[in-house]
């Protein structure tokens, strides 16, 4: 009964991630082929690049993945700056208050982005960065969800450590540096690719607050080539989707070890 049990749950398992998959699994086969074939499934069917080829001069790609990479780069390094600090003070800093600060910093989790949009357009717009990378970046840089998982791996460091690094005359910023993030290596690998690939993702608020192509993302960049007024061809489209989702599909394939190992290492403790 217990084999039969996991060979029932094996199956099922399989048939979740098949059905998860199988939107990318249509959109690649429809890149490759004409339209007609692609929605007939029609297996003997040739092979084509041409819908890249029509996908990748109807836009400028270009333009939209430097976009992109300055987007997450942004909000990665304001990020890892804000993370870095506030998950070490909640970790080993004793200070007054901390674990009432740090609840109202989970919190956040709690709250979904969607519902600060008004507020963030109108700060974004006082301040003058409407229609900018920075502009699109800055909201998501205080981060409660990073915040609590580097205070995770922080606490995780031997005391020993710590005690070590002060002896030899370092102060909390050096013993950070010298200690703490060095050991915090594979939670900021596992953080970088969930938040790369979240902002890479990210539409609604870029669509918001981005007017040009100078600064529009991939994701929005996407969405204006593949509108009904545009004429819709769904090779085409899963063409232009292809490009935009390979290089994510490419960083997860060549960190998934390190990312499943970081997100075990970081539990809670």
């Amino acid at each position: 009964m217990k084999a039969l049990s996991q060979h029932i749950e094996a199956f099922g398992a399989m048939v979740l991630a098949l059905v998860w998959i199988s939107p990318l699994l249509f959109a690649f086969w429809a890149a490759f082929h004409t339209t007609s074939d692609a929605v007939n499934f029609n297996l003997s069917a040739a092979w084509t690049l041409d819908n890249f080829r029509t996908a990748w001069a109807g836009a400028p790609w270009l333009r939209y993945f430097l976009n992109t990479f300055l987007l997450v780069s942004v909000v990665l390094i304001g990020q890892f700056v804000i993370t870095t600090l506030a998950g070490f003070a909640f970790a080993k800093v004793a200070f007054t208050g901390k674990d009432i600060v740090f609840i109202l910093v989970l919190m956040q989790l709690f709250i979904l982005p969607e519902v600060l949009i008004v507020e963030n357009y109108a700060m974004v717009s006082r301040i003058g960065l409407f229609d900018t990378i920075l502009g699109v970046g800055m909201p998501y840089m205080a981060s409660a969800f990073g915040i609590f998982l580097m205070r995770q791996a922080f606490k995780s460091v031997p005391i020993e450590l710590h005690e070590a690094a002060r002896v030899e005359g370092c102060g909390w910023f050096g013993i950070l540096l010298r200690v703490y993030v060095p050991l915090a290596r594979p939670t900021y690998l596992a953080y970088a690719l969930v938040s790369v690939s979240t902002h890479w993702n990210n539409f609604l608020w870029p669509l918001i607050v981005t007017n040009s192509p100078d600064t529009r993302p991939l994701t929005v960049g996407l969405s204006i080539f593949g509108a009904p007024e545009n004429g819709v061809d769904i090779s085409v489209i899963s063409a232009a989707t292809m490009m935009s989702v390979a290089p994510l599909l490419v960083a997860f394939l060549v960190f998934q070890r390190q990312f499943v190992q970081a997100f075990l290492r970081a539990g809670i403790k």
